[in-house]
């Protein structure tokens, strides 16, 4: 197997600021790493990795993983094999094994002339998947650009965790009175005390249907199970929930889980992950980072396996390289997919 990576600068519409400051190598660029793999036959698969700094990734991390991947051990024909193997590389590099696990999958589906929701068993249910847009934290006035530019989007999502968080909200409901809200606070408030009065007065706006992650990852479970007890709104974990070993622990604090396909290792981490969830009673949503259509719609396989999905990282750049699932008025679909097998994405010409 013949195996090649490119890094590749996607360029956000708007700077991107969420509670941890700027995510990505500035304000207005987010690095992610492309792979192709290519077996001896000539067959292809794609992937693509999107690092965090929250998980202690980079674009060079990603590379230094990728170098040591013997590409002899990779098939398209084991895609549990080859995920064992990458284990054998390195405990760590989730994002990378990422975008082997697409570009694995993408070639396996392809050979079976199937798309991956198919071969995976689970298939896609068309004209029911709704995604949120989400707003990065800025000041109250771009808070309001940014709403009136999400205009056609049913549902939005709103980062918090600055000082300027009621003015913001406030300036969200100026343009969106009415439209349902996820908050995510990127575990922003540091304590049960902090995060339950936010929560109240979150409660108090209206039209919230969760939040993300109000306390930091690592919170001591009494204190999460104190705030789950009290919170007047649904609490989901993201950074508290990496992968399907995370699901005891989840389940104690939380209502249900964000799964992000770079934190699980890809699309097979990611099912196990809801699939997890979902038998421990929580609820499930599949989430991204910024992200180009690649890597969204990898995760948009996945959709039935969900109760909500945040799949918008790529509808917040300006230089997307591939199309695949679109999201118009909010509705994921594969109808205008470029390709009807594997991922169903294509480079844009």
């Amino acid at each position: 197997m013949k195996i090649s990576f490119r890094r590749f600068d996607l360029k956000l519409t708007h700077p991107w600021r969420i509670a941890r400051g700027l995510d990505g190598s500035d304000a207005s660029t987010f690095p992610v790493v492309f792979v192709e793999l290519e077996d001896e036959s000539g067959r292809r698969g794609l992937g693509e990795g999107a690092p965090s700094r929250r998980y202690e990734e980079s674009v060079a991390t990603v590379e230094a993983f990728l170098g040591k991947v013997e590409g002899g051990r990779l098939s398209f024909t084991d895609v549990a094999g080859s995920m064992k193997y990458l284990e054998t590389v390195g405990l760590a590099n989730p994002t990378a094994k990422c975008a082997l696990n697409l570009a694995l999958l993408d070639g396996a589906a392809r050979a079976a002339r199937q798309p991956v929701c198919d071969y995976l068993k689970l298939g896609f249910t068309e004209h029911k998947h709704l995604t949120s847009f989400s707003i990065g934290i800025d000041t109250p006035e771009v808070i309001g650009e940014k709403v009136r530019e999400a205009e056609g989007y049913p549902v939005l999502k709103l980062k918090m965790g600055s000082p300027e968080d009621q003015r913001n909200f406030a300036a969200l409901r100026a343009f969106a009175p009415d439209k349902p809200v996820r908050v995510d606070a990127n575990e922003a408030w540091k304590t049960k005390e902090e995060a339950l009065r936010h929560l109240e007065w979150l409660h108090g706006q209206g039209s919230v249907q969760f939040v993300e992650q109000p306390m930091p990852a690592g919170s001591k479970p009494e204190d999460l199970r104190w705030l789950k007890e009290r919170s007047p709104l649904p609490l989901y974990a993201d950074e508290s929930y990496r992968d399907a070993g995370d699901v005891a622990q989840a389940a104690e604090g939380f209502h249900g889980v964000n799964v992000k396909l770079v934190k699980c290792r890809g699309i097979s981490g990611a099912f196990d992950a809801l699939r997890a969830a979902r038998e421990a009673g929580l609820k499930t949503m599949i989430g991204c980072m910024i992200e180009s259509s690649l890597l969204i719609t990898a995760a948009a396989h996945l959709a039935d396996l969900a109760d909500h999905l945040d799949l918008d990282g790529n509808l917040l750049i300006r230089n997307d390289p591939y199309a695949g699932a679109t999201a118009e008025q909010g509705i994921l679909s594969f109808v205008r997919a470029p390709e009807n097998f594997g991922l169903r994405v294509a480079h844009r010409d």
